[in-house]
């Protein structure tokens, strides 16, 4: 009987083991972000044009006058970049008549010198000066900050103009 017991005591500790893995993990990032001030400038070209009906044109060079001629850009007189204009004299061909005139210009960028954009604390204080700008300011930071916790306690304080950010928790847990 004793050996029955002993052998039946032996049968409760010999469980067979459990074959179980658990991984868990815990991750969290905090992003924070400042725009970039940026610029982007572009001259723009002189243009000319001139049209109408029962008009004659007439261009002055000196003490010449020539009929039927039409003035415009220079372009073998050329002042930082933009041509000189040249222009043009318009009168009704014939009296009394109806008549139609339009005429347009416009003066392109001269090269410039000072094309640099300048930032100070996230500000653009310089603007090139051509006839297409995109401009942005760009972000402050001002008081943008982000704190994660070992605890998992996460937080953001707010900034200026022009920043984000991303706070991020996440948790996993496989049982296999």
């Amino acid at each position: 009987m004793r050996r029955f017991l002993f052998t039946s005591s032996l049968m409760l500790f010999a469980v067979n083991p459990a074959l179980a893995d658990i991984n868990h993990v815990l991750t969290q990032s905090a992003q924070i972000s400042i725009d970039q001030a940026y610029s982007s400038a572009k001259r723009i070209g002189s243009t000319y044009s001139a049209s109408g009906s029962n008009v004659t044109p007439s261009v002055t060079s000196g003490s010449t006058t020539t009929s039927g001629a039409i003035g415009g850009l220079n372009l073998g007189s050329l002042t930082s970049g933009v041509p000189a204009m040249v222009d043009t004299n318009y009168a009704v061909t014939t009296a009394g008549s109806a008549f139609s005139f339009s005429e347009s210009a416009v003066i392109g960028d001269t090269i410039s010198s000072a094309t640099a954009v300048t930032t100070t604390a996230g500000t653009v204080d310089d603007l090139p000066t051509y006839g297409e700008v995109v401009t942005g300011s760009g972000g402050v930071k001002s008081t943008l900050a982000a704190t994660t916790l070992s605890s998992g306690i996460m937080s953001i304080t707010a900034g200026g103009a022009g920043t984000s950010a991303i706070l991020s928790n996440k948790m996993s847990l496989e049982i296999d």
